[in-house]
């Protein structure tokens, strides 16, 4: 491909854009945009403070905090974070990813929770955290085509893969508990289980990943 070509490719930011000024950036409005932005993450987010204490969490982190605590190995590495960042030995002492990975009684997924440090800014330690759904390993578009799904009940049946309640599920959907009953008998008439065990153990087969 020729210099030309390449640069055909390239996005640029509209002018508009680029006249942004700090100030307006952080408006009103943009702050919703962001809260917009961190709440619709399929990740949860955490800001700690350097007393490791919980300064900011998105939705998904919500979520995650009513079905679980926080590893006990989460303030210990934070810990050896600030103190790495105080004797300026960051980059020696933490030279790659670090990340933490556990497994919670009730959870069929693993859960990795990284860490990231943003270096020219104040002290704080952003956490993400990840759910390795076994809903991401499934075919779920020919999941659907094959049973004529609609798009929530596949949005139902993921969250049912990844092990949550209903309860659970309708507070992640923003709908009422009933409705995700209404939409799970669908599901299971048209998949033809009887119960959520008996989708579960339908569609994690070979066939599906």
């Amino acid at each position: 491909m020729s210099m030309k070509e390449n640069n055909t490719n390239n996005i640029t930011q509209p002018k508009k854009i680029q006249d942004i000024t700090l100030s307006q950036y952080h408006s009103g409005n943009n702050n919703d945009i962001i809260n917009f932005v961190f709440d619709a993450l399929p990740v949860g987010v955490v800001i700690l403070n350097r007393k490791i204490e919980i300064i900011y969490n998105n939705k998904q982190t919500s979520l995650f905090l009513s079905r679980f605590e926080i590893p006990e190995e989460i303030p210990s590495v934070s810990r050896r974070i600030f103190d790495a960042l105080d004797r300026d030995k960051f980059q020696e002492l933490f030279p790659g990813e670090i990340t933490v990975t556990k497994k919670f009684e009730g959870s069929p997924s693993n859960w990795i929770f990284r860490f990231a440090v943003p270096l020219k800014s104040q002290p704080i330690i952003v956490l993400f955290i990840i759910e390795d759904k076994i809903s991401n390993k499934l075919n779920v578009n020919e999941i659907r085509q094959q049973y004529k799904l609609t798009r929530r009940e596949v949005d139902i049946i993921r969250r049912v893969l990844d092990g949550l309640k209903n309860i659970e599920i309708s507070k992640d959907l923003e709908i009422v508990e009933q409705t995700v009953k209404d939409h799970l008998s669908n599901i299971y008439m048209k998949i033809g289980v009887e119960d959520r065990f008996d989708l579960i153990r339908s569609l994690v087969s070979s066939s599906h990943i």
